[in-house]
């Protein structure tokens, strides 16, 4: 009897297809794969509930920097009859919740297996199919491997000597706890001054006794000015939800507005100042295309950035403070700027200090303090590391992914990720990757590079179906020269010049520096692969 049941808990799960990730990108493929193999796929899912991206980031103040009418799936009617959004931008947990009405709605809880976290994605040749495990033990064999895993999902909490030895509690946004955290009464030290700090310090403030905000690149950020959905929005919208659908994806950014196609620098200081006054009025988004020349002139841009130093400085009381959290050091929207509640006010508390480490680092962290270079310790009961991530590359990085001929993928991007569409690689057949590193994704509204991706995809998977292929490769070229054409994308623009910058891979330590998204838009780059799919895929190997 052991014998029998040693041999039945080895047996390995034979299926058509498996996604890895249960947030926005494996929902939508898990939907569109089950139209091409049935019920023979399953979706992985390290947490203990769907979500992706908006599980993991619980943090106080987390919320979607997109507008919620257009940060939600368009490929069903049913969906967006359905969901009403109470907020322009909305909460994690509004999200949340339509993630997971979307599972219920489509039937697809029966296809994901939650709790169980990816170790080892291993190519066999014999039998042309991908073999994994879990780090539960669960043992799997696919003929498509679809990762779904998200570009910020890796969370990057710095090396810095003596965090072991802290004695209080310690937190990434990126990995918060479900019951949350109690600031009240506590000294608190937040590292970092990115998106995820724009909107968690305030929260944090609050209630705490005291916040040392430890900076090293302030950051621009554009008031949100968010206001309620109600019911007259929605019933505009869904009179003109295909117009807001074409909108975006005829857009270089997947938002449902295109630049003004007028150059800061050639218009008069008077009629700029009304544009931008009415823009930043607007907030979000949308402020940095009131001119369409900001990512490719440096002129423009410093106008721009001078403006929005200005503006900031004029919320804040003393400008010593001010002063601090406007000495950029990179170009404005060179990184993806942020959009706040009431972020630059929060440093007229009187419980909130700022204090610049790109001047004076820090040097290591003690039992009940973060100490200095200059011998200041500042005292802490909490630290929040609002630090970021290892983008695009972390989280396929900490799967052992391993393609033909015994390649693994940390192997071949170990010089930086080498794609061809951000979606394929040579040596890892049928293997797929959604918003992966040299595509648009981060530099959009997710949702909308998303399905595209999805879409592309299940394309690929229905060709071979229909011809009977087992097998799918691109060809080796291809990456390098995919690899041109993002870098001269990026060079179009100023983002490269934002030297600090994660898309850049410039926060974690030792990750090669290359700009790392598709910066060409992602109007073009849907064109780019819709030209691939018309060829019948000519730039891929298909074997029966």
């Amino acid at each position: 009897m052991s014998s029998i049941a040693n041999r039945q808990k080895q047996k390995i799960e034979m299926l058509d297809a498996v996604i890895i990730g249960a947030g926005f990108s494996g929902l939508y493929q898990c939907y569109s794969l089950r139209e091409i193999y049935g019920d023979n796929i399953v979706v992985l899912e390290a947490g203990d509930e769907i979500g992706g991206t908006w599980h993991w980031n619980r943090y106080p103040g987390a919320r979607c920097d997109c507008e919620s009418h257009t940060y939600c799936y368009y490929f069903s009617d049913v969906l967006l009859a359905e969901w009403e959004w109470s907020e322009r931008y909305p909460k994690q947990a509004e999200i949340l919740s339509y993630l997971n009405f979307v599972a219920d709605k489509l039937d697809l809880r029966g296809l994901i297996r939650l709790g169980q976290q990816l170790c080892t994605a291993t190519w066999n040749g014999s039998d042309n199919c991908w073999h994994l495990r879990t780090k539960q033990g669960l043992t799997l064999s696919c003929r498509v491997l679809v990762t779904a895993v998200g570009c910020l999902s890796s969370a990057n909490i710095p090396s810095i000597a003596g965090l072991e030895d802290f004695e209080g509690a310690y937190f990434h946004t990126g990995n918060w706890p479900r019951q949350g955290v109690n600031f009240s009464g506590k000294k608190v030290v937040v590292i970092g001054t990115g998106s995820t700090g724009i909107q968690v310090i305030p929260k944090i403030a609050e209630s705490a006794q005291k916040v040392s905000v430890l900076q090293r690149t302030p950051n621009y950020s554009i008031p949100a000015r968010n206001t309620n959905r109600d019911a007259r929005f929605w019933e505009d919208f869904r009179k003109n939800q295909t117009d807001w659908h074409n909108k975006m994806i005829e857009s270089r950014n997947g938002h449902p507005w295109r630049a003004e196609p007028r150059q800061l620098k050639n218009t008069q200081l008077s009629e700029a100042r009304v544009i931008l006054d009415a823009a930043w009025q607007m907030g979000g988004l949308r402020f940095k295309d009131c001119f369409d020349d900001i990512l490719t002139d440096l002129e423009s841009n410093k106008i721009m950035a001078d403006y929005i130093s200005l503006k900031i400085k004029q919320k804040i009381n003393d400008p010593s403070v001010a002063a601090m959290l406007t000495n950029f050091d990179h170009a404005f929207a060179t990184k993806r700027p942020p959009i706040d509640f009431n972020y630059f006010e929060t440093f007229n508390m009187e419980n909130v200090d700022v204090v610049d480490i790109r001047s004076d680092p820090i040097k290591k962290i003690n039992k009940g303090n973060v100490e200095l270079h200059s011998g200041d310790r500042l005292e802490a009961d909490v630290i929040v590391f609002a630090t970021g991530f290892d983008a695009m590359t972390g989280a396929l990085n900490k799967i052992d992914i391993i393609g033909r001929n015994g390649q693994a993928l940390s192997e071949y991007w170990q010089n930086g990720p080498k794609t061809y569409l951000g979606l394929v690689m040579p040596d890892f057949p049928n293997f797929f990757m959604i918003t992966g590193p040299g595509s648009p994704s981060v530099l959009t509204n997710m949702p909308r590079a998303i399905e595209q991706h999805v879409e592309w995809i299940s394309g690929i998977l229905i060709h071979m179906k229909i011809k009977g292929y087992q097998y799918c490769a691109v060809k080796a070229e291809q990456p390098e020269l995919w690899a041109q054409k993002v870098e001269e994308a990026a060079s179009e623009t100023l983002m490269p010049t934002a030297n600090h910058s994660w898309y850049l891979g410039a926060n974690i330590k030792g990750k090669p520096r290359q700009f790392m998204p598709y910066a060409g838009g992602l109007n073009r780059y849907r064109d780019i692969c819709l030209s691939e799919a018309n060829s019948n895929y000519e730039n891929f190997v298909f074997l029966r």
